[in-house]
């Protein structure tokens, strides 16, 4: 049988048990000074991390994007055996609901399959890869979670830097920044809650896997660091359990 994890309440009461149980060692052992402090020590860190833990989200599952009513509403599908797969290129935009996310590193590719009422369809985006600019190697699609250290939110606006308490003395000379210094400014950290929110933005956009039923939609993803500009041609190659199919999209 498997029991159901310890709550955080258990996990406290655990912890104190096991403080006084290494209080009562130390006094029933005598211990010499050093050993004493740390055996004490372990214990108390581990009652720490048993008030500290907090209990385990839960997972943000790949929910996709709406389908479109139709695949011709997408700028170009074809079939795959009894499925239509439809999809329009995307560069270097990751559309969201809540608006467009940008990455420099990688081409979305947004996407919809579509079949015969109650179809279903076995969905893994490893099905898929892409060819750019008639490259003789394909491109590989790859998880959602390769892309989240170069997604940026255009819409977020870094907060004003903090003026320099210095402004009234007088520069050293050269012409570097203020106060004459030459360093460059220090990197915008983009804070944790919305490196967070645009992380799960970006999973819930994301083409859902697994047997599911038809229609879906959502999004994948390729590694190219090229300009946008730079693409002449782009071709989504699907080798999957629905068949074989390449179509053309537009750059």
């Amino acid at each position: 049988m498997v029991l159901p994890p310890a709550s955080p309440a258990r996990r406290r009461l655990h912890a104190v048990a096991v403080l006084v149980h290494c209080v009562s060692f130390l006094v029933e052992m005598r211990l010499s000074a050093p050993l004493t402090i740390g055996v004490l020590s372990a214990a108390i860190c581990l009652y720490g991390q048993a008030q500290d833990t907090p209990a385990k989200a839960a997972p943000i599952e790949s929910k996709g994007l709406p389908p479109r009513a139709t695949p011709a509403d997408y700028l170009a599908h074809t079939q795959a055996g009894a499925v239509t797969i439809a999809a329009e290129f995307a560069g270097h935009a990751v559309p969201t609901p809540q608006g467009p996310l940008t990455t420099d590193d990688f081409v979305v590719v947004e996407m919809g399959l579509f079949g015969a009422a109650d179809a279903r369809m076995k969905i893994s985006a490893a099905d898929f890869s892409l060819r750019i600019n008639g490259k003789k190697v394909p491109l590989s699609s790859l998880p959602y979670g390769m892309i989240l250290s170069s997604v940026k939110d255009p819409e977020w606006v870094p907060p004003e830097p903090v003026a320099s308490k210095s402004k009234s003395s007088l520069s050293t000379g050269g012409s570097g920044g203020q106060g004459g210094s030459n360093e460059p400014p220090p990197p915008v950290k983009i804070p944790i809650q919305v490196q967070r929110a645009m992380a799960q933005r970006v999973q819930k956009a994301t083409l859902p896997e697994g047997d599911r039923p038809l229609p879906q939609a959502g999004l994948i993803y390729f590694q190219y660091r090229g300009a946008a500009k730079g693409i002449r041609s782009v071709e989504l190659i699907y080798d999957g359990a629905a068949g074989k199919a390449t179509l053309a999209l537009q750059p």
